[in-house]
């Protein structure tokens, strides 16, 4: 999931970046997020994730043009702005899932170190 984790930060950081929406969602997904597959994903992004793809590749392209950029160009500057928020939350809650698999890892050292009974000196 790590990898993912850094696809989707990349992704923001294009979102983030100068330019018109509409070319930095572009470039986002396309060069970031296009080749995750759903089923890469843990299960409960894999839905919210399909639904990205399927907004960012709706439109049947012309003239050489890609399905993302096709269904880009068609949307409203909403529509572009609620995928790019999209990209923000299913980046946040992979960060969230990652944070919580490793909540149960200690984060100080209490100096309770358990002797194995072996070591115990018998009087």
């Amino acid at each position: 999931m790590t990898n993912h984790v850094n696809r989707f930060h990349a992704a923001l950081t294009v979102l983030a970046g100068h330019g018109h929406i509409k070319q930095r969602l572009i470039r986002a997904y396309e060069d970031n997020l296009a080749a995750i597959e759903d089923d890469e994903l843990p299960l409960t992004l894999q839905q919210p994730f399909a639904d990205l793809r399927r907004h960012m590749q709706q439109v049947v392209p012309l003239n050489g043009e890609g399905a993302t950029c096709a269904s880009v160009r068609k949307m409203s500057l909403n529509e572009a702005s609620e995928c790019a928020a999209s990209v923000v939350a299913l980046f946040g809650e992979m960060v969230r899932m990652q944070d919580d698999s490793q909540a149960s890892l200690p984060l100080i050292d209490t100096g309770d170190a358990r002797v194995p009974p072996f070591l115990v000196k018998s009087v």
